[in-house]
């Protein structure tokens, strides 16, 4: 009883820490709240008018080539305009060829068969990173195709976005960046940002949800590294299927997967 306690307080202690760079807490942050996700857009699109009328996060969406793509946040807003909104700790996750095929994905996915191209939606992916990644020290990057010859845009409805997370000052877009790097709600500038993030880091129904979901985290971890030792034993061949499934607490069906995997 007593180790669940400490379980539970180091749990907790956890959650006070997490930030909405924080790709799981921002996940239910936003989970299916249309205000949260309006009041990024308003900002970062500077349209306090938009109104956001489908969102969702970790939206799995298809490629043509069947490889799906898990995005952060989709949205659409009530004049059919579609967004991608990624909010990416390392500059990896945050490269140009991502925001690339992120857009592309969003195209293919917004017709029918036999619609006219001309039905596309305008689209943006947007990054909000921890680390100034363009390095110009902006707020935030537009990028947009363009005819370079005269200088003029191409217009194709489809943009890309880099909001600095290091960003700050008085604006919103620096009050959202504050926000976003935030641990404490009585510090944040936003109230509907700081009510999500209190009711999930105080409230005891919140701190119960999050720590469910941590809890699966520290599983789905687990589980991922008996499978990381039981292909190294794969490729020792000292030992036979069963003997690995019992030393590595896995099921014998799993290790079979795994060693299929390994001849593919």
């Amino acid at each position: 009883m007593k180790r669940d306690s400490y379980k539970q307080q180091e749990l907790i202690a956890k959650i006070k820490e997490f930030r909405l760079l924080d790709d799981d807490f921002m996940t239910k942050v936003f989970e299916n709240d249309y205000e949260c996700t309006e009041l990024i857009l308003h900002i970062i699109m500077q349209n306090k008018d938009l109104q956001v009328k489908e969102t969702h996060t970790q939206y799995n969406i298809k490629s043509l080539t069947g490889r799906s793509s898990r995005l952060d946040i989709y949205a659409e807003d009530s004049a059919g305009k579609k967004y991608n909104i990624e909010v990416q700790r390392s500059d990896r996750g945050a490269a140009a060829q991502r925001a690339r095929y992120n857009s592309s994905v969003l195209d293919t996915n917004s017709l029918s068969p036999g619609m006219d191209f001309n039905n596309l939606p305008e689209t943006y992916v947007i990054f909000i990173t921890e680390r100034d990644i363009i390095g110009q020290g902006e707020p935030i990057y537009h990028i947009d195709r363009v005819i370079r010859e005269t200088g003029k845009s191409f217009d194709d409805g489809s943009h890309i976005i880099y909001v600095n997370g290091t960003y700050r000052d008085e604006t919103p877009i620096g009050r959202l960046m504050h926000d976003f790097a935030c641990k404490n709600p009585d510090e944040m500038y936003f109230k509907v940002l700081a009510d999500k993030t209190r009711y999930f880091k105080e409230d005891e129904k919140g701190v119960a949800d999050m720590s469910k979901i941590m809890d699966d985290l520290i599983e789905d971890l687990i589980e991922d590294e008996k499978k990381e030792i039981a292909l190294k034993m794969l490729q020792d061949r000292k030992l036979e299927n069963g003997e690995i499934a019992r030393y590595c607490s896995l099921t014998l069906e799993q290790v079979e997967q795994l060693a299929k995997m390994q001849t593919a």
